[in-house]
């Protein structure tokens, strides 16, 4: 969290040194429930009152002139999407891990992240997932991340993606899509939580999330995918999940109990 705020810092620095930059995109705005890196410039934006939008939770390729995606969300409803230049003091991965901490500081749920070539080509996201060709660049120089909002946002989904093109500049993308009807039970994949437990040291699970829930699946394979990795369970259900995870071979001695009262349960990397 300090990382971030000394980064939006930096950049605030910038801005206000008397670096000039161009006007934004008439007519565009910001979404609401994501900060602005400073120094950004709003390239391309869009929005319409009834769309539908697929969301993949994994990798995406084209066989036979089709799209396939390992995993996908199909959701339909309002849709807002707005594209940032990003400042060329600061890299694409630099503002695009910030964003992606800014609302995780908010309250909401990490679905998916990849990072690089694991996402996929990149001109099948710039072209075929959000229909923007400014967003085609390097394959290694990208990164997406699918998020389920906090409420009062519960029903709307986050997606961002970060690429840097071959000239180096670099773009940030987020589109939010609130959905018209219930989203229902929305599980992250199993690599996605091994990434976020590794890059910020902890796992908080949503106040759903049971130890007699499909969870358990999910944070278990997710455990086993660096049977190295040694955790503390913290909540007040700690040790039913301990127990749960044991019954879905995750060994027994990687998993600590801590002290925490709260109902969601709290994951942290032990070093």
């Amino acid at each position: 969290m300090m990382g971030r705020i000394k980064l939006f810092g930096a950049a605030l620095a910038t801005l206000c040194s008397g670096a000039v930059l161009a006007a934004d995109l008439p007519g565009s705005r910001d979404l609401e429930v994501l900060p602005r890196f400073p120094a950004s410039q709003i390239v391309a934006f869009k929005e319409a009152p009834d769309v539908e939008r697929i969301y993949p939770q994994g990798s995406i390729r084209r066989i036979s002139g089709r799209l396939r995606y390992e995993r996908e969300i199909l959701v339909q409803g309002q849709h807002s999407a707005v594209t940032y230049e990003l400042p060329r003091t600061h890299s694409a991965d630099q503002v695009f891990n910030a964003s992606r901490e800014a609302l995780l500081e908010q309250g909401a749920e990490l679905l998916y992240w990849c990072q690089g070539r694991e996402c996929g080509a990149s001109n099948l996201w710039a072209n075929a997932v959000f229909g923007n060709a400014t967003l085609y660049g390097s394959d290694d120089q990208q990164a997406y991340a699918l998020l389920r909002l906090a409420e009062p946002n519960h029903e709307s989904l986050l997606a961002l993606y970060s690429i840097t093109r071959g000239n180096r500049r670099a773009y940030l993308h987020a589109e939010q899509l609130d959905a018209g009807t219930p989203l229902g039970e929305l599980l992250p994949t199993p690599a996605t939580l091994l990434r976020q437990l590794r890059t910020d040291g902890q796992l908080r699970l949503p106040g759903e999330a049971k130890a007699d829930s499909a969870w358990v699946e999910v944070l278990a394979r997710s455990l086993n995918l660096d049977s190295t990795l040694r955790v503390s369970l913290a909540g007040s259900q700690a040790q039913d999940w301990r127990g749960a995870l044991i019954e879905q071979r995750v060994r027994e001695a990687r998993l600590e109990l801590a002290e925490g009262s709260d109902e969601a349960l709290t994951v942290r990397l032990l070093r």
